[in-house]
Order: structure tokens, then C-alpha cells, then sequence
């Protein structure tokens, strides 16, 4: 094992790992069926509240939406105020909304940012409680959701976040500038709707980045620390959601990069090619129930801090009302630097990565692991306009310490990498990350 890479020798007693995941209905048209399935997890005439975004409400999926439940006899009311990147700021109007709408169910229909926020209101107008009271240590209190939430059926209009099979909810802490979350099992939409025919509208630009992050997702699960590196929890029940490398999402991991790899690129391109938008989400869903059982790593823990510490970047494809890296875009960013330093740590499974992505393997060995998936990776980006590295998105060597500090509180993802890590490695990760086309150290 190399120096420096302690996680797998903690061994502990786990021996098991659970297996978590929503209720799904996928294929095309599958939106239409809504209002029947909300009916079927409340009453008729319950009090549903629909969440979106500014842009979302006057588009075909909300129009499909509102009319299914207003079809099923349900009380619908729409709050299309959700911030796209959401701040603790935007989450409390979300709660206060729910709070004083006493709904019996929540309907979210958009990206993963409307997914996250209604997840949070939900949680809030419960079991209210100061903001932070939920969310993850040290940044939070992390104290555990009290009880079951009121049913939520999560109708994703991207694919990439795999929001719709998590219980986390992210969002950007203003005050600190950087994201984090909360985490619990109890957020887990109840069901989620995937419509691939939701994605007909959506910019290529926010195809690309978030089909990053369905990347992101898959490589990260398949990478992490194994889930027998845990100790066993006490009680036994109390295994958590990020659980680590498991079979399970193995198998998920694999199948979202196969799929991925081959339709990313179609899909950016065409966005009437409805097999390449079709596969890429489904990519998405699998993806997401993958890592919402094995947990990310440090590319999402370093990618909290590139959203929060934004400077004056304008992501194209998003609304222009303020600078954003859009969370995708802020992971895939750091994967590269990332993957060339974890790939010592298990070689064979960065190769199968970038052999699922479409990369040519042959006559590769070990110690080309970590450049043969960075160099995927990469090829995907330049195909898709992303841009090569930190720099791209306004940061340089003057931003190294701030960006470390943020990003080594992130405890849940930072302890799921395959090894252990401290602020200077996690500096020099992304040293390596500022500039892919001038060779940045590594």
C-alpha cells in the first residue's frame, strides 16, 4: 500500500453495507402520470405545494405538472422563488413558505438546486429549528431529522444531480463562503418522476455540466474508500448514508460511465437527440442512487469551496443575475488534478473508469492509471467547452489557501477518500487543478 494512504489500514468489524433508494417511475411522458401517484401518497384535496424556479414555471414541465395534479383533484400551490445554486438565505424563504402553507405534500419539479430546496423547506416547516441545527458538522450542529417528512415526489428537469435518490441538501452558507449540506436518510424524496422528455429545453450548457457531475458521481463512488475501512456503527442500524465503495453502487457507477461516456457529447450537441438526453438521464438516476449509498469525495468536497469563493465568473447557459460556477462544472474542475493522485491507491478501478468512459486502455499499466482518466476527462471537456482548470473560472495561486481551508471542513466527503488527506495535500490538489493545458504541478 503506498505511503500515505492509511484509510484501508484501519480495517475495522464492517462486514455490511445497506442499500437506500426512492421509489422511481422512468421513461418518456412519465410527468404526466403525477398527479395519480401524489394521490396515491396523500388523499383527495390534500394540500400540495409545487416548487420551481423563475425560469422552470412558464416551461413545459411545470405546465405538464400543475395540470396532472390539478387533474387529480389536488389543492396545488406553486412557489417558483427557488434560487438556482441556493444560499442559506434562499433555503429560509423556501421554509417560511412551507411553514405557513401547511402542506401534506411537496412536489419539486427542476434541477437539483429545486430538488435541495424543497427538501430543506420540508424539513424546516416540520421540525422547525435554527438553520444551521441541521446541517453537517462542523459548519452545523448536524443534529438528526426528529421523524418521517411529509411525502415529496422529486421530478428532475437536468440530468446530473441525482438529487431526486439522496437525502442531502446543498446549498451555499453566505457568510462563509462555502457550500455545505444536510444529510439524512429522512430527505429521501419518497418518489421520483424522471421524464427524459424534461430535458428538451435545457441549454447545452447545462447539459454539459451536469452531465459532469453524473460523472463525477460515478467515479467518486467507485473510488472511495471501501465500506469495510468503517468501523461498525453503534447501534448497527445506524450505518450512514456515505457508507463507502460497496458493491452495490459499484454496479451503478459502472453501468452511469457507460452510458455517460457515449451519450454526454450527443447530448450537448443536439438537443433534439432525445437517445442521447434519454440515456444520459437515466445515467443521472443511476448515478445518484450509486453515490447516495457510497458517498463523493474530494472533488465535491473541493468543489463546495470554487461555488462559494465565486468571484466574478458568468456561467454561460445560466441566468446572468449573478457570478456562479454551476455545481457541476465547480466538481469537474478538480477531478482531473484529483484521479491522478488517487489512482495509486487503487489503479485497476481508475482504469475500468476511463475504459467505461470510452478511453482506450490498451497497453496501459498501473502507473498510467491516473493519466489515462484525467486524460478522458479532459478530452470530454475541451468536446463540451468547459473550461480547463481553476483559472478558467477566475482563480489563481493567490486563492490556494482560502480554497483549502473550505474545502478540508468538508468531513463527510473528506473522509470518504481512498486516502487520508490534510489542508496541504488538499492545497496542492488544487494546485494541480489551476491549469490543465500549461502541465500544473501535480
Amino acid at each position: 500500500m503506498p505511503s500515505g494512504c492509511q484509510h484501508d489500514l484501519e480495517l475495522g468489524p464492517e462486514s455490511a453495507f445497506s442499500i437506500d433508494a426512492s421509489s422511481i417511475v422512468f421513461g418518456r411522458g412519465a410527468l404526466r402520470e403525477l398527479g395519480e401517484h401524489v394521490l396515491s401518497l396523500t388523499h383527495a384535496s390534500a394540500r400540495v405545494a409545487l416548487f420551481t424556479d423563475p425560469r422552470l414555471a412558464s416551461l413545459p414541465p411545470i405546465e405538464h405538472a400543475s395540470a396532472s395534479l390539478r387533474a387529480a383533484g389536488l389543492d396545488v400551490v406553486v412557489y417558483d422563488r427557488v434560487h438556482v445554486e441556493p444560499t442559506d438565505a434562499s433555503f429560509l424563504e423556501a421554509a417560511r413558505f412551507a411553514t405557513e402553507g401547511r402542506f401534506e405534500a411537496y412536489v419539486s419539479v427542476g434541477g437539483g438546486s429545486v430538488i435541495d430546496t424543497t427538501k430543506a423547506a420540508a424539513l424546516y416547516a416540520t421540525y422547525p429549528a435554527p438553520l444551521l441545527a441541521y446541517v453537517n458538522a462542523p459548519l452545523g450542529e448536524g443534529r438528526v431529522v426528529p421523524g418521517p417528512l411529509p411525502p415529496h415526489i422529486a421530478c428532475p428537469t437536468t440530468c446530473g444531480t441525482g438529487s431526486e435518490c439522496t437525502g442531502i441538501a446543498v446549498f451555499d452558507l453566505l457568510a462563509t463562503k462555502v457550500k455545505t449540506g444536510i444529510a439524512s436518510r429522512r430527505l429521501r424524496p419518497a418518489l421520483a418522476i424522471v421524464d427524459p422528455d424534461a430535458t428538451r429545453t435545457l441549454p447545452s450548457e447545462v447539459v454539459a455540466a451536469s452531465g459532469f457531475d453524473v460523472l463525477c458521481h460515478a467515479i467518486e463512488s467507485y473510488t472511495a474508500r471501501s465500506f469495510t475501512a468503517r468501523p461498525a456503527p453503534r447501534p448497527l442500524t445506524a450505518r450512514p448514508m456515505s457508507q463507502g465503495q460497496n458493491p452495490w453502487s459499484d454496479l451503478g457507477s459502472l453501468e452511469a460511465l457507460r452510458l455517460a461516456g457515449r451519450s454526454l457529447v450527443r447530448a450537448f450537441d443536439d438537443a433534439s437527440d432525445d437517445e442521447a438526453r434519454g440515456e444520459l438521464m437515466w445515467a443521472a438516476t443511476l448515478a445518484g442512487i450509486a453515490f447516495g449509498n457510497a458517498g463523493v469525495h474530494l472533488p465535491h468536497a473541493m468543489s463546495y469551496a470554487v461555488a462559494g469563493l465565486v468571484k466574478g465568473y458568468m456561467a454561460p447557459g445560466y441566468p446572468s443575475d449573478e457570478p456562479r460556477v454551476p455545481h457541476g462544472t465547480s466538481v469537474v474542475l478538480n477531478a482531473p488534478s484529483v484521479f491522478r493522485w488517487t489512482a495509486r491507491t487503487s489503479p485497476a478501478r481508475h482504469l475500468t473508469c476511463a475504459e467505461a468512459l470510452g478511453a482506450d486502455v490498451r497497453g496501459a499499466t498501473v502507473d498510467d492509471a491516473g493519466e489515462v482518466l484525467s486524460g478522458r476527462l479532459l478530452s470530454l471537456m475541451r468536446r463540451t467547452r468547459l473550461p480547463l482548470g481553476l483559472a478558467g473560472v477566475g482563480y489563481g495561486e493567490v486563492d490556494l489557501d482560502a480554497l483549502a481551508e473550505r474545502a478540508i471542513v468538508q468531513r463527510r466527503l473528506v473522509d470518504n477518500a481512498p486516502c487520508a488527506v490534510d489542508r496541504e495535500r488538499v492545497r496542492a490538489l488544487f494546485e494541480g487543478a489551476l491549469d490543465y493545458r500549461t502541465g500544473a504541478p501535480r
